[in-house]
């Protein structure tokens, strides 16, 4: 990965998961996803809070005010509110690390990781999180290979730990000739086929 590349593979998957949140349909908000046992507002919640956290490891302040991996499903007013200002949060911590730091603050249990690492992590979280959404909502993915890519190398580095704390599933066989989505997919132990899946 080139040098300062993570910078646009973070705003991507920003992008890719407001995008994908705003075309939540009104009637969609309680369709189970491929996280297990989530529904689509509980990813919603865990994946605000992931960005909270990153943006909190870095610069300091309040992490989530709920735990991201026991998401309620409720969520009171706008449901929008609260993501755009986790993703804000994390954009705006992320702009005050050097390219090529070799040691940013995150709320991984892998503890401080070069920049490229760490911002890439927290753009695997929200743009696989974006597809779940997605595809539970009967929206065109938001993964394309040149954003799988960058995602896939780092999760190779930092998700074999991660299986321990329940994070990721194991990883599924996505087959010698997938391609770069369905291949990150897979190692994230999601089905790239996951019912209702447009890619």
């Amino acid at each position: 990965m080139a040098a300062g590349q993570w910078r646009i593979v973070l705003d991507e998957a920003h992008k890719a998961l407001q995008t994908t949140v705003e075309g939540i349909p009104a009637d969609a908000w309680d369709l189970p996803t491929p996280c297990e046992r989530w529904t689509v507002t509980q990813v919603l919640q865990h994946a605000t809070g992931d960005q909270i956290a990153f943006a909190a490891a870095i610069v300091g302040g309040a992490g989530p005010t709920e735990d991201p991996f026991a998401p309620t499903g409720r969520i009171e007013g706008d449901k929008l509110i609260g993501l755009r200002a986790a993703l804000d949060a994390s954009a705006r911590a992320w702009a005050g690390v050097a390219d090529d730091d070799p040691q940013v603050r995150t709320p991984l249990p892998l503890g401080p990781l070069p920049a490229q690492v760490g911002a890439v992590a927290c753009a695997l979280d929200a743009a696989v999180h974006a597809w779940d959404i997605a595809v539970a909502t009967g929206q065109p993915s938001p993964l394309h290979d040149d954003l799988a890519r960058p995602l896939l190398e780092v999760a190779r580095q930092i998700v074999e730990p991660l299986r321990n704390y329940g994070a990721y599933a194991p990883a599924l066989d996505a087959g010698a000739e997938a391609d770069d989505v369905s291949a990150l997919l897979a190692y994230l132990g999601r089905d790239p086929q996951w019912p209702g899946v447009r890619l």
